[in-house]
Order: structure tokens, then C-alpha cells, then sequence
């Protein structure tokens, strides 16, 4: 599986962005579990939002209420809306994506370590 990110930049606070994260390759991506990681130089790669491959979600606290991770099969696409950006969201953000033994309603709990599949990382910036 191949995953491409896109969708980050820079942004004013308050303001907002949509990352994309589309998957390609051998699989059902049906059958995906898919998540948004971010990473500030120094520090380690911090779960963000979490999907199941039945569309189960999962948030950290600092962003929930704030972003939204949703999927398209359709499209094989994960994406991550974010809203009401504070400069402390700003980092390398990461798709990340492994395979559910079926479809499951609820995010698998994973560490950074146990996925299968990352794709490039995207700059997001937020000035305050």
C-alpha cells in the first residue's frame, strides 16, 4: 500500500485545513485502518485521529472538537479537517494506514510502530 498526503500549508490561527491521504496498491482498502500523526522536530510522532476500516473514529484530546477524520472508499482516501488551528498544531503531519483483521467499528489502539504502511509527511504552520 502506498499512502500520499497532501492539503497542508500555512495558516493564519483560527483558521483552517483539510489534509488528504490517498491509498493505492494490492488490498481491499475497505479494509484499512487509517490515522493522521504529527511530529515536531525533537519530539516523537503523537497520534492525531484514528479511523477503523468500519469508520470508527478516535481523537487526541488537544484536537478533538476541533479536527474531523473521515474516509472515502470510493476514493481510497482518508482526510483530516482542521478547524480552529492554534499555532501549537503546527508540525509534520503523517498518514498511516494498516489492515484490520475485518471491518471493525472501533479504531484499533496502535503504536507509531505497529503500522505497516506511513506516507510522506506534509508541513502544516500556523502563525499566530
Amino acid at each position: 500500500v502506498q499512502l500520499q498526503a497532501c492539503g497542508g500549508g500555512l495558516v493564519q490561527a483560527g483558521g483552517s485545513l483539510r489534509l488528504s491521504c490517498a491509498a493505492s496498491g494490492t488490498g481491499d482498502v475497505n479494509f484499512l485502518g487509517m490515522g493522521w500523526y504529527r511530529q515536531t522536530p525533537g519530539k516523537q510522532r503523537d497520534m492525531v485521529a484514528t479511523i477503523s476500516s468500519g469508520g470508527g473514529v478516535d481523537y487526541q484530546d488537544s484536537v478533538s472538537g476541533r479536527f474531523t477524520i473521515s474516509r472515502d472508499n470510493a476514493k481510497n482516501t482518508a482526510y483530516l479537517q482542521m478547524n480552529s488551528l492554534k499555532p501549537e498544531d503546527t508540525a509534520v503531519y503523517y498518514c498511516a494506514a494498516d489492515w484490520d483483521t475485518r471491518i471493525l467499528s472501533s479504531p484499533v489502539p496502535r503504536n507509531v510502530g505497529e503500522y505497516d504502511h506511513w506516507g510522506p509527511g506534509t508541513q502544516v504552520t500556523v502563525s499566530s
